[in-house]
């Protein structure tokens, strides 16, 4: 008797695990190669056209070697963060059979792509927002530079380690990390306390959302699978599949709508982390070209002067008639330290003042002269992050006109200075829908095979991927960052928690170590780098 046959001598029931050896053909290879060199030749023209016409003359190569680099190591990060996080959107229509795995994987770049296109960009400039003011500032300095090699490489290695040992972690987690460990180095290389160096406020809304997101997708899962075993009594939607059989039609079109949907969700949201990032490197190399919104209308222009001025006005009759010495200082102190001081509401009208001559005077934020662009710049990221810490704090004592008039000119600022072109978001949908049909296995076999003792059953891969999507669609809409993996693994953990079929503890022990470990590694990796790269710069 062989090992294929039971113990009555008749043939064993087919095996239920999909085939996932399966290896790509030649066609499949020319697209890949094709729509990469699509994305490097179109990122390539654009970057140049951007900078011949905003007339940025070069002086030396050095920029625009760093700016090279810094490219490949953001798309590179966001690459790695498909392959790496492929296995939310498609486990579960693998090990159900409702997609063959080379099918299910092509699909879910696809969406993936489509996702990054039609991301809002909250998520990317809230992310942008942890950063130190000052290496904001900065950012075309060497300790920008510093900031953001560092952050991507310890990213990278982290996403990279955690992938060959086929733990899902999160993308998330690791970025922020290295965000929080960037700026808790700086903060200590210029003698300050570790603390100062982070927006805390901001980081603990991240991290909130970071923490209650797995506990939402197990909780979710699980009541979830528990009503449809009340509502729906179909019982082969909770057994598991007999060997490659799909699903029944329903089952599969709802398994494979909510793959497409976590597909799209996790590029709208993990798609603005690389964007935001590489704004953030272009605003440091070629100002003329990205550090202000040169496609703003004429017309628009002349409303955000005219706000300007009024605003400037209504702050002036609420405030005590002291000028700062150095209305810059001011905000930039505030900003860092979040002391409000009643120099702070003067400082916010001189600025508004100065910020609506400057833009008046040009005619355009087109016509910025290259000189004074990296200045205007900063003055509208400091009066905009003033103005947002001033209305978060309530402090000031600002009658409702004037809090409307500051509102209205945040408005203005944000759109003049937090814009990303479109070749940006097609150069990380391309990085990302890549990744995500590479070393995608690994992390499949995890949430496939790992968390629970039995194989995932229909209505699991159903109430998970569900679940998943509307968690991370949420997110999206109010930008903020979830980890796509930990939503969706806790998800599978839920539902077989729900089911009674167990779970495998060493898995769990995993997952959670990778959790807890994540941030900590990655602050630690990105702070030591950080420090290593400001001394080679």
């Amino acid at each position: 008797m062989t090992t294929s046959a039971t113990h009555a001598g008749l043939p064993a029931a087919p095996s239920a695990k999909p085939h996932l050896d399966h290896k790509p053909g030649p066609v499949t290879a020319i697209v890949f190669i094709g729509l990469l060199a699509a994305g490097l030749l179109f990122t390539g023209y654009s970057l140049t056209r951007d900078v011949t016409e905003a007339g940025a003359v070069a002086t030396t190569w050095v920029p625009y070697l760093l700016l090279g680099v810094a490219l490949l190591i953001a798309l590179g990060f966001e690459f790695v963060n498909g392959f790496h996080d492929t296995a939310n959107a498609v486990a579960t229509v693998i090990y159900t059979h409702s997609l063959p795995p080379n099918v299910a994987v092509v699909w879910s770049g696809f969406f993936n792509f489509l996702g990054v296109l039609v991301s809002s960009g909250a998520v990317a400039f809230g992310i942008i927002s942890l950063l130190p003011v000052e290496l904001i500032l900065q950012v075309g300095s060497g300790a920008g530079f510093a900031m953001v090699f560092a952050l991507l490489i310890a990213a990278i290695l982290w996403n990279l380690g955690t992938w060959w040992l086929g733990l899902p972690a999160s993308s998330s987690h690791t970025l922020i990390g290295s965000i929080i460990g960037v700026g808790v180095a700086n903060a200590l290389m210029h003698g300050r306390d570790g603390t100062s160096g982070v927006d805390w406020a901001q980081a603990t809304k991240v991290g909130y959302s970071l923490l209650l997101s797995p506990l939402v997708g197990f909780g979710c899962a699980a009541l979830l699978l528990v009503v449809l075993r009340a509502l729906v009594k179909k019982r082969e939607l909770y057994e598991e599949p007999k060997g490659q059989t799909p699903p029944p039609w329903w089952i599969r079109g709802l398994l494979v709508l909510t793959c497409t949907g976590v597909s799209f969700a996790h590029g709208s949201n993990d798609g603005q982390k690389g964007m935001g990032l590489i704004m953030l490197i272009l605003v440091g190399t070629v100002p003329m070209a990205y550090a202000l919104n040169r496609a703003m209308p004429v017309e628009q222009t002349v409303q955000f002067t005219a706000m300007a001025q009024v605003t400037q006005q209504s702050l002036s009759g609420n405030a005590v008639l002291v000028v700062p010495a150095d209305a810059r200082k001011v905000l930039s102190d505030y900003v860092r330290t979040k002391a409000y001081t009643p120099e702070v509401v003067p400082a916010l009208a001189e600025m508004a003042g100065n910020i609506g001559a400057q833009v008046q005077a040009h005619g355009s934020l087109a016509k910025v002269p290259a000189a004074a662009v990296a200045n205007v710049r900063n003055d509208m990221y400091l009066t905009s992050e003033a103005i947002r810490l001033l209305d978060k704090s309530g402090e000031g004592k600002l009658d409702a006109q004037s809090k409307a008039n500051l509102k209205a000119f945040k408005s203005g600022i944000d759109d003049a200075t937090k814009f990303i072109p479109l070749w940006v978001k097609v150069a990380v949908a391309i990085a990302l829908g890549l990744g995500t049909m590479v070393g995608w296995k690994r992390i499949v076999v995890t949430v496939g095979e790992k968390i629970g003792k039995t194989h995932l059953t229909y209505a699991q891969g159903a109430s998970a991927e569900l679940v998943a999507m509307l968690t991370i669609g949420a997110a999206d809409i109010y930008g903020l960052p979830v980890s796509t993996t930990h939503v969706l693994s806790s998800g599978v953990a839920g539902t077989m928690a729900a089911n009674r079929s167990g779970l495998q503890w060493s898995t769990i022990r995993n997952l959670l170590m990778a959790w807890v470990l994540t941030m900590p590694a990655a602050i630690v990796l990105s702070g030591s780098l950080y420090w290593l790269f400001t001394q080679l710069f």
